[in-house]
């Protein structure tokens, strides 16, 4: 059988390899991915996780929590339209292995290397004008819907400033936590 991490890095490396060509992530991919995170989570010895010491599974219930609070943690941005469903999904899939605790890091740094890479992006395709007029326009849209009490209307920023592999900044997210997740400064931050 083989080890967890590699599993999930093989599922991971799919994932963006998949996102970057086509924007897409297969449901396969992320449904037989949370499957193999579940399975892993069953039929292993008990522990304190899949990538703790000592290492051993957290259980069928850890590893569904695991999978929804991914799946919940990422959701309201795909309700947004800010990120795809394969996004959404590929967090839950990355919560299945990781179980509950891990998940938030995971998802918390996800975030931040999603910002990193979106500043990139737009840096390296010359976008960054639009992306901070567009960032302009939110900003002055929450504080009229804030003076207002939040009746006023603005329309949507006029310019997409196109889409983000998000693929990876899940993998750059989930691997980061898998490496602060031993820094005992950053589990107690959790």
């Amino acid at each position: 059988m083989l080890p967890p991490a590699v599993v999930l890095a093989g599922l991971l490396a799919a994932a963006v390899w998949h996102d970057v060509r086509t924007r897409r992530i297969p449901n396969r991919l992320v449904f037989g991915g949370a499957v193999a995170g579940l399975a892993f989570q069953t039929l292993l010895p008990a522990g304190a996780g899949l990538f703790a010491s000592p290492f051993g599974a957290l259980g069928l219930l850890n590893g569904l929590a695991g999978l929804g609070l991914g799946l919940a943690l990422l959701l309201p941005l795909y309700m947004l339209g800010a990120m795809g469903a394969g996004d959404v999904k590929l967090m839950a899939m990355s919560g299945a292995f990781l179980g509950p605790h891990d998940v938030l890091g995971a998802a918390l740094l996800t975030l931040m290397a999603g910002g990193v890479l979106a500043l990139t992006v737009a840096l390296a395709s010359g976008r960054m004008g639009q992306v901070l007029a567009n960032l302009r326009q939110l900003l002055l849209h929450a504080l009229v819907r804030a003076g207002t009490g939040g009746t006023a209307r603005l329309d949507a920023p006029p310019a997409p400033t196109g889409k983000l592999a998000y693929a990876i900044a899940i993998a750059a997210g989930t691997a980061l936590q898998l490496m602060l997740a031993r820094v005992p400064a950053w589990s107690n931050l959790l």
